[in-house]
């Protein structure tokens, strides 16, 4: 199982990093050993002073699929959940410094905190208009739609699959949108899909 993340698709997002908007698809994968299942709670690692919450819908795989067409990119996927790339802000600074890899700052072991449940897309009138949020201890602190994606789903899944074979089970993470900010322990994150809480997670 893979975790292909996806960097810069919300355009409001690379602005805050000032990040250029790119003209194809960021991506950087992150093991499975980076998923927090169950509202698990998150534990502030020792290699960071700088622990940034991102907010991403998730695309669940649910088949093969190789060079797939656009056209067929809808049928590989079926449901849509959330999750929070959990991004050590000043590792991931260096390394853009040094013109280093990210998986440092983007892979470590539960930086990837993942909703209990997935939506089923029937449920949603536009898979490219689902609106989602997430609160810090209360208040929401980011807030997007995958209308405002600068590479829609379908994009995601076709471009990823020229260079990986997608598998059943694997997860596209499809970006965050403006608004990321850092944790601290005593922190509480709840993702929402419209007004569904679908994550909690805890910091420690």
């Amino acid at each position: 199982m893979k975790i292909l993340c996806i960097g810069r698709n919300y355009i409001d997002h690379a602005k805050e990093l000032n990040n250029p908007v790119p003209e194809k698809p960021v991506f950087f994968l992150k093991p499975d050993t980076a998923l927090l299942r169950r509202n698990r709670p998150f534990y502030y690692p020792e290699f960071s002073e700088d622990v940034h919450y991102e907010c991403e819908l998730v695309v669940k795989i649910i088949k093969l699929g190789k060079n797939i067409q656009k056209k067929f990119a809808h049928t590989y996927y079926n449901e849509i959940g959330i999750g929070i790339d959990f991004t050590a802000r000043d590792l991931q600074s260096n390394s853009k410094k040094k013109g280093l890899p990210w998986e440092i700052a983007k892979a470590f072991d539960g930086s990837a905190p993942l909703s209990m449940e997935f939506i089923d897309k029937k449920e949603f009138k536009d898979v490219n208009n689902i609106g989602f949020h997430l609160n810090k201890n209360g208040e929401t602190v980011q807030e997007g739609s995958s209308a405002d994606m600068i590479f829609d789903i379908d994009d995601l899944i076709v471009y990823l699959s020229k260079f990986f074979t997608l598998k059943t089970g694997d997860l596209i993470f499809t970006g965050t949108p403006a608004g990321v900010g850092p944790v601290k322990i005593g922190d509480k994150l709840e993702a929402f899909i419209g007004d569904r809480l679908m994550l909690k997670c805890n910091i420690k």
